[in-house]
């Protein structure tokens, strides 16, 4: 009988880069070792697939490898049958990973072995030696992390600088076993300058300008690899981040301590204290795309709104997806915490309700001529005139345009009353203040609030009939359906005829038994605005016509 032919995989790994660039390094050796076990197995029909998957420098305690992901790859792909390696820790040192090969490798039907340990893990024996390594394994990872974190720490305790991309006004000192910085003569400039443009403009984004303006520049630093880095023209960030490194001072941070360093400052104390009080100041004013903004800009109502208790409405906003959401809220909820009779409502649409019924109402008072409390006829109607004109450009420009009218707005649970400022109008119309009608500097309407959905829908004035096509159609449908099953056609095939399911075509023809107030609403348009066909067929309808047009608010 033919010996079938198992394809391998040689897989290694170095934690650290050192001695890599040796002609014959410890992945060589790894390599060298496992290609001779599977040599040794040739007789079982093993052989040695020619690429090398390597991994050098990268810890074992992650999979985020890019040689390891190349072999997996091709795990996936079918193209390997075994996996052999010089130690299972090469492979992972941890037994959670260690785990999720395991299922990745036997659902390709893929093994695995490891040229120094002898174990088989098709018992139940063999399996526990496996975990134990692993343990062990991991727990050396582990301890050798938590050995590091120490010397790192009792390293910077001493002012050592422990490696890393040097800030810029600084270099490695030039003798490689001393950890110490050494200044930059040119870079401490740099330095030097950045603090004392910002104890000078009090503003990073001033600094960032003037530094490019002067051709300051970040630090610029070559790897060993040959890659290079920085050179380019300082962000805000980065300013921030050299204004606020205590290297600067002559210390080494260390979380949140600081040591005295072994090398010497570039900034001076008193430079260094006025630099941080000035950057807590800055971090305390507002933030958010209406920083920088006249308030009334960010909230043109700021001031104006006051709900049914006298409590004012104060602007505040919230952060979704990236996306800033204003609100006018009654003050009370900030400042005394949840309270049921508070307002909170969107600002852009109780800001653009307010707008219409402002504009609306000087519409209004210019078409009737009532803008004037009395005088001559071509007064009165020049003077309409100018307000129809005026309300118009009002209405165009938005309500940061319409603000100055508007004197106080007072929210109640049923109404809205709106002061305004006699004075804009009067000077908008060109008239004395004293001339106008008493109508024109008040004006009330009705106002609800009605929540659908997630969005709260203000509704506000006289409201117009408005037809919703889906409940109509469904109305209309209801009646039909209902009087095709009264003379025997099943509902199953109404629902095929209609392509829906049974369920819902039950429901829209439960619509047939609204009472007839409601049914005349949906048809005349003037149903409730949070009464929608959604919430007409998710739930079930009381029997009795009063307690329909109760439930919803007709």
């Amino acid at each position: 009988m033919k010996t079938p032919r198992i394809r391998c995989a040689i897989y290694t790994r170095k934690s650290s880069d050192e001695g890599l660039d040796q002609d014959f390094n410890s992945l060589d050796a790894q390599h060298e070792a496992c290609a001779a076990y599977i040599a040794s197995q040739r007789h079982e029909g093993w052989r040695m697939l020619p690429a090398r998957y390597d991994d050098g420098g990268i810890s074992g305690g992650t999979l985020e490898r890019p040689g390891l992901q190349r072999l997996l790859a091709d795990i996936d792909a079918g193209r390997i049958d075994m996996v052999v390696v010089y130690k299972i820790d090469r492979l992972t040192r941890s037994l959670a990973d260690f785990a999720r090969l395991v299922d990745r490798l036997e659902g390709a039907g893929c093994s695995f072995v490891s040229v120094t340990q002898a174990f088989n893990t098709s018992s139940s024996m063999g399996r526990l030696t496996l975990n134990v390594l692993l343990s062990f394994a991991q727990f050396e990872r582990e301890v050798t992390a938590e050995r590091i974190r120490d010397k790192i720490a009792a390293s910077k305790k001493k002012g050592l600088w422990m490696g890393g991309v040097p800030p810029l006004g600084y270099d490695p000192h030039p003798d490689p076993l001393r950890r110490e910085l050494v200044v930059n003569a040119a870079e401490a400039g740099v330095v030097a300058q950045l603090f004392a443009l910002y104890a000078k403009h009090h503003c990073l984004s001033a600094v960032a300008r003037e530094a490019e303006a002067l051709g300051l520049r970040s630090k610029r630093h070559s790897f060993s690899t040959g890659r290079e880095q920085g050179g380019t023209v300082l962000s805000r960030g980065q300013i921030h981040k050299i204004l606020t490194n205590p290297i600067y001072l002559g210390t080494i941070r260390h979380k949140d301590t600081t040591y005295l360093g072994k090398h010497p400052a570039i900034i001076d104390r008193v430079c260094w204290d006025k630099v941080q009080e000035l950057l807590q100041k800055a971090s305390a004013k507002r933030r958010g795309p209406a920083a920088g903004k006249p308030v009334s800009e960010a909230a043109p109502l700021k001031g104006k709104l006051r709900d049914e208790t006298g409590d004012p409405l104060t602007p505040t906003h919230t952060q979704k997806n990236e996306k800033r959401l204003r609100y006018y809220i009654s003050h009370r909820l900030i400042s005394g915490g949840a309270d049921l009779s508070g307002w909170r409502l969107p600002a852009p649409a109780l800001e653009a309700t307010i707008l219409s019924l402002v504009t609306n109402h000087l519409t209004v008072l210019a078409e009737r001529h009532t803008v004037l409390a009395s005088g001559e006829l071509h007064a009165v109607s020049a003077a309409a005139d100018r307000l129809r004109a005026f309300a118009l450009q009002t209405q165009r420009d938005g309500i940061r345009s319409a603000a100055p009218l508007i004197r106080q707005c007072t929210l109640e649970p049923a109404r809205i009353a709106i002061a305004l400022d006699g004075k804009t109008i009067a000077d908008a119309v060109n008239v004395p203040a004293a001339e106008l009608h008493p109508d024109t500097l008040r004006l009330e309407r009705p106002f609800t609030c009605k929540r659908r959905g997630v969005e709260t829908k203000i509704v506000a004035g006289d409201r117009k009939p408005r037809l919703d096509p889906a409940m109509v159609r469904a109305l209309r449908n209801a009646h039909r359906w209902s009087a095709s099953l009264k003379t025997g056609q099943s509902l199953k095939r109404l629902a095929n005829d209609a392509r829906i399911s049974e369920r819902y075509a039950a429901r829209i023809i439960a619509l047939s038994g609204l009472s007839p107030k409601i049914q005349t609403a949906i048809v005349d348009g003037t149903q409730p605005v949070d009464l929608t066909l959604q919430r007409l067929v998710s739930r079930k309808l009381p029997l009795a016509w009063d307690d329909q047009e109760q439930s919803f608010g007709i």
